[in-house]
């Protein structure tokens, strides 16, 4: 499921109904041989959103990141960071995108205060400017305090917020991370989305982030779903569990299969047999649990009616569980 991909009538122009975006994505395709990373995917980010890539381990969001930070051109389609082309000014995106990767990119043996003066000189900042700017990003993420201290003694909390700091340093529209909480507790997980929000609505920075955990993608204001390189899901955090529809039903059973069946003929749903359980959509998921229960007494084993979460979204979408193997 793509979105619809608006149209520019010229470089650096907007119809009168197209609404600001700071990424564009259309028509975008990637191989590896002859392997489809990445299936002829679009959709948009407007200025200002956190937006975010969920996906297992071998969806393409990997891939599509690599391509909105240039690191791969695309093998068809394009992609375009506020008003230049991935494909034909990778260099004029570089300008406008900062980035943080899953690897470690700041010098360890360097102060806080010492990275952003590098990747301020990067940039052509100097003097007066540059101090002004660093102090002002180490209050952003809360180190003024530690600005003189060596990097290689911050923890892995805090060395994420050196990197995002680093990674804004020059004023992108665009912050792009990869599993930016990788290797981090809970609770550097939670400072670390307060940083990005707070990127958005004091800096007004779009914020494109990949993730394979379910917690992260609602906190995102929209997300794209990939699977096999596809976008199976585009919206809010909530238009796509209401899209799921009713309550999400599971059985414990016995013989799944044979139960599948019997409930599909008895009640006319459609059920899945998932990880040894019985799973299926119900608008009166409650009522619906106990007439099964009455019509098969003995049987069933175990119930759980729950809201759909994004995780049912993907099973609804792709018809399997949201796996995180490796390719």
């Amino acid at each position: 499921m793509n979105s619809s991909f608006p149209i520019r009538t010229q470089a650096g122009s907007r119809t009168a109904t197209e609404a600001p975006s700071a990424i564009k994505v259309d028509g975008l395709v990637h191989r590896y041989g002859d392997r489809v990373a990445i299936d002829g995917i679009s959709f948009s980010v407007g200025e200002a959103q956190i937006f975010g890539l969920l996906g297992p381990n071998g969806s393409g969001k990997t891939t599509l990141f690599r391509i909105l930070s240039t690191l791969i051109t695309p093998s068809g389609g394009d992609a375009t960071i506020g008003e230049w082309s991935v494909v034909a000014s990778p260099r004029e995106v570089r300008k406008n995108i900062g980035v943080v990767f899953q690897e470690k990119s700041v010098d360890v043996k360097l102060t806080a205060a010492e990275n952003l003066m590098h990747q301020g000189h990067l940039y052509g900042l100097r003097g007066a400017a540059l101090k002004a700017r660093i102090a002002q990003m180490l209050d952003r993420v809360g180190l003024s305090d530690r600005a003189n201290d060596k990097v290689e003694t911050f923890s892995g909390g805090m060395l994420r917020r050196v990197e995002i700091a680093k990674g804004v340093m020059h004023r992108p529209s665009v912050l792009l991370l990869d599993e930016p909480t990788t290797g981090l507790d809970p609770g550097a997980r939670i400072d670390l989305w307060q940083y990005l929000r707070m990127l958005r609505e004091e800096e007004g920075i779009t914020v494109l982030v990949t993730t394979h955990l379910m917690e992260e993608a609602e906190r995102c204001d929209r997300l794209a779903i990939l699977a096999q390189g596809k976008i199976v899901g585009l919206g809010t955090p909530a238009e796509l569990k209401d899209a799921v529809g009713g309550d999400v039903v599971v059985f414990d059973v016995a013989d799944p299969q044979a139960m599948k069946q019997q409930i599909e003929q008895r009640f006319r749903v459609d059920a899945t047999v998932m990880a040894g359980r019985l799973r299926l959509n119900h608008e009166h998921g409650h009522r619906f649990a106990a007439e099964v229960a009455e019509a098969f007494p003995g049987e069933i084993l175990g119930a759980s009616v729950n809201k759909p979460s994004l995780e049912d979204v993907f099973i609804e979408r792709t018809g399997h569980r949201f796996w995180t193997e490796k390719n």
